[in-house]
């Protein structure tokens, strides 16, 4: 009986110091049973609901908790002063006072005594202190969870895990990560103030002398790959017998440190923590009050019909904002149809920051339809109820089965009110004429404007020869022109296209155009046919070729009366844009305006088709001689109309009065005056 006292006595007091224990383990999910095998200084305490608090909402303060017997790392009689394999896993949490700010940070210590005394707050995390900080003599190893970034302790950042020996500057550091498993190496970032619990596990292998540390969020299982490993032989820092537990302190932000729960194990794997039964983590901010029902019911009641009102107001303020022109006979057109709240919800309601350009016709705003993401351009037309209508929306649903790749697609419209909308591709590079007039920031070469001036020729003959019917643009210039991410010539703007079958004469129509682009028959009679767009795509090639309007008012200078006097004198190169300086093909650019000048000539039988066109630029027929044609000085210059009244002209009326002193300009430059 004695001896089995001795044993059974022996064995209590192994089981309560575990001093010579070389298989110590124990686990803590929440810290209420635990307060007799913690030792706790500082700040630190055991809240009512069993999470170990190591500091609260106080400045310039330390929290220490020791497990409070001390553990045997090595033993010098049988494994010659090498220590002890060990692991060990927790849950912390960190709440602090900002969301992007804490301080400073909380640390799992292996140490030679319980208390560490005198040591600091703040960067030191209740470890250190100035004098002892990386002296050999401390015999401590650390892995910290620093929320502060010290330079003095050449920290890494605000945000990292570091394994530290004897002192501050860790051995190794890496910002706060968890390892993806079976994701090709990608590590997740964490933010350790996050005020959410998460697990670490910190090992240390005695054979192969490895430090290993992880962290992961509190649900994911342990990553394989460690965020942290470093070869360290511990047998130099730790005494044989140590004391483990956890250092944390606060800085000048105040924050509260938790540990909700951990294990410990010599030689072997620590247990596993039971995540159920973890103590919660107090409330982000003060309960909500809930309010008396008799207060609270007509509070609600004022307020629910008052939402009530104000949501039938704006949802008829809305209706009247999106309200659309829709008759009957639209409905066949379906696709072809965009709803204008589409439309102002892809300009952001038509601001001005989304202003592409503005001109005679309406404005044009750049839009991203939100269904599709298809970058668009709108263009909004003011216009009155009138007969034509139908017959014109018609028109314009057919032009959107057009397809070539120089022609900008008309994707659909949409009527408004008094407004017609029409909707087009989105061109990234804009209109041609930015690219030669006002000083252009940016301007083209030769080479890219004869590739320009082809695309739009071959777009032309498919609108003239090659579709379905015969369709007339009847506003061809520079500012329609649209250039693509290549820089490729697409034409535009079909809102004054019109269409006839082919082999039948056009209708008479109102004059629309723009002035110094329109044929002498077209606004003697309003007929609009192949041939005045023939006329109109002269105009745009001597533009191009000249970096000149067709008419400027500057010099009340008429351009194909200008060409006209270098090609009469034989210096039709000198005409020539000055940006384009001496890097020209001079057979191109004379082809090009001579082309220019036969095209505006004003008797329509004598100017080409744009097949024709398309064959001179190509080379493949040769361009006619000029004087054999019949072209003089009053077979070129534009003949206007009597009565502009047409509200759709892009020039002002009082541009008329340089017609009457065309003359006398042309007879200067032939005369040699410039």
């Amino acid at each position: 009986m004695f001896f089995k006292l001795v044993f059974l006595v022996s064995l209590l007091i192994g089981t309560s110091f575990g001093a010579d224990d070389e298989n110590l383990s124990f686990v803590y999910n929440g810290f209420l049973s635990a307060a007799n095998n913690l030792s706790l200084d500082g700040l630190a305490q055991v809240t009512s609901n069993g999470l170990l608090q190591l500091t609260n909402y106080t400045r310039q303060k330390t929290g220490h908790s020791f497990y409070t017997n001390p553990v045997t790392f090595k033993k010098n009689s049988s494994t010659n002063g090498t220590v002890f394999s060990f692991s060990t896993a927790f849950v912390f949490a960190i709440r602090s006072e900002y969301p992007t700010l804490s301080g400073h940070g909380i640390a799992f210590v292996i140490a030679p005594t319980r208390g560490l005394p005198g040591t600091l707050p703040s960067q030191y995390l209740g470890l250190f202190n100035s004098s002892n900080d990386g002296n050999s003599s401390n015999h401590i190893f650390a892995v910290e969870l620093d929320t502060i970034q010290s330079t003095e302790v050449s920290d890494i950042d605000g945000n990292h895990l570091g394994i530290d020996i004897n002192g501050l500057k860790s051995e190794k550091a890496a910002s706060a990560a968890y390892f993806i498993d079976h994701s090709n190496g990608k590590f997740m970032n964490l933010t350790l103030i996050s005020g959410q619990p998460m697990q670490v596990w910190v090992e240390y292998d005695g054979v192969k002398k490895q430090i290993n540390a992880t962290i992961a969020p509190l649900h994911v299982d342990k990553p394989m790959t460690p965020l942290l490993s470093v070869s360290y032989d511990l047998s130099q820092v730790l005494n044989d017998v140590m004391y483990v537990g956890f250092s944390s302190s606060t800085g000048s932000v105040l924050a509260s440190h938790y540990v909700l729960g951990w294990s410990f194990k010599m030689n072997g794997q620590a247990e596993k923590l039971d995540l159920s039964k973890l103590p919660k983590l107090p409330r982000i901010g003060p309960k909500k009050r809930s309010k008396m029902l008799t207060i609270g019911l007509p509070i609600i009641s004022a307020i629910l019909i008052l939402a009530a009102v104000s949501g039938v107001v704006f949802l008829i303020r809305r209706k009247r904002k999106f309200a659309e022109v829709l008759e009957d006979w639209e409905l066949e057109y379906g696709p072809h149809r965009f709803k204008f709240k589409d439309l102002y919800i892809a300009t952001k309601g038509f601001k001005d920051k989304e202003l592409l350009g503005s001109g005679g016709f309406g404005r044009v705003y750049r839009g991203v339809l939100s269904t599709s993401k298809l970058e668009i351009a709108v263009k909004r037309i003011s216009h009155e109820s009138r007969q034509g209508m139908r017959e014109f929306i018609a028109e314009i649903v057919s032009i959107g089965r057009l397809r070539h790749r120089n022609l900008v697609q008309l994707l659909g419209y949409c009527r408004r009110k008094g407004e017609l909308l029409l909707v087009y591709d989105y061109m990234p590079n804009g209109s041609l004429d930015k690219y030669l007039y006002d000083q252009p920031k940016v301007t083209l070469n030769w080479s890219q404007r004869f590739r320009v001036i082809k695309g739009v020729a071959l777009g032309l003959v498919y609108l003239h020869e090659e579709w379905e019917q015969v369709v007339i643009h009847r506003d061809i210039k520079a500012s329609n022109i649209l250039l693509d991410g290549d820089l490729n010539g697409r034409l535009g703007d079909f809102g004054l296209a019109r269409l006839y079958d082919h082999g039948t004469d056009p209708q008479t129509t109102h004059i629309v155009g723009t002035l110094g682009y329109l044929a002498p028959e077209h606004t003697r009679s309003g007929k609009a046919t192949t041939n005045t767009d023939v006329y109109a795509f002269g105009a745009f090639l001597l533009e191009v070729a000249c970096g000149r309007r067709p008419i400027e008012l500057k010099n009340d200078s008429i351009l194909v009366d200008w060409v006209f006097a270098f090609w009469y004198r034989g210096e039709i190169l000198e005409a020539r844009d000055p940006n384009l300086g001496t890097e020209y093909v001079a057979e191109e650019l004379e082809l090009v305006m001579k082309l220019g000048l036969m095209c505006s000539h004003s008797d329509p039988s004598a100017r080409p088709t744009m097949r024709q066109v398309v064959q001179y630029l190509e080379r493949n027929v040769h361009l006619p001689e000029l004087s054999g044609l019949g072209i003089s000085v009053s077979g070129l210059t534009f003949e206007p109309r009597e009565g502009f009244t047409d509200i759709s002209m892009s020039y002002p009326s009082s541009i008329n009065k340089s017609f009457n002193r065309s003359s006398s300009v042309v007879e200067s430059l032939l005369s040699g005056g410039r």
